[in-house]
């Protein structure tokens, strides 16, 4: 949609969320006005992909966390709406094809530095603080698998160490 064509509240969410994103040094891009797109850095999930949406009533955000889950879908889905009741600002969300998210509404109203960092805190702080879960509950066996090749050939094995524990007691 044209800067034009936005209200004038969509225009100024919209300049507040390209304020906060530049002060914050978030690498970001507006693809249209309105429409945002940047990467949250993360510890056990490296980057978890965001777009806001400055709507017509509501800021959106929307975060990519994982793929569809390879197995025991009805165990992460459930997990996942159980983490729902502890979220703050955002829930867990599934598309179509069973890929996981977080989502979050914001009314324009009330789209300021403030509400906007506490926002994305809890997209990040939900998204790196699960995805070692989500990965054990969904993606074991694969996890299994690559160990066990890894160890087989001498690989290393760094990056499966959040999951020695129970991979070592398989």
């Amino acid at each position: 949609m044209p800067e034009a064509q936005l209200t004038a509240a969509q225009q100024a969410a919209a300049e507040v969320v390209r304020r906060y994103l530049a002060q914050a040094e978030v690498t970001h891009e507006e693809l249209e006005p309105g429409v945002f797109t940047c990467e949250l850095p993360g510890e056990k999930k490296l980057a978890t992909p965001v777009r806001l949406d400055v709507g017509e009533h509501a800021l959106g955000v929307h975060a990519f966390v994982c793929r569809r889950p390879d197995e025991n879908h009805e165990r992460v889905y459930r997990w996942l709406l159980e983490r729902n009741l502890k979220t703050f600002g955002v829930a867990f969300a599934v598309d179509r094809l069973g890929d996981i998210y977080l989502d979050a509404r914001l009314p324009l109203s009330a789209v300021n530095p403030a509400d906007l960092d506490q926002l994305l805190g809890s997209v990040l702080a939900q998204a790196d603080g699960s995805f070692n879960t989500l990965l054990e509950l969904g993606f074991a066996s694969s996890i299994r698998k690559e160990w066990r090749w890894r160890l087989d050939r001498g690989e290393s094995t760094r990056n499966l160490e959040a999951f020695r524990g129970w991979l070592e007691r398989d």
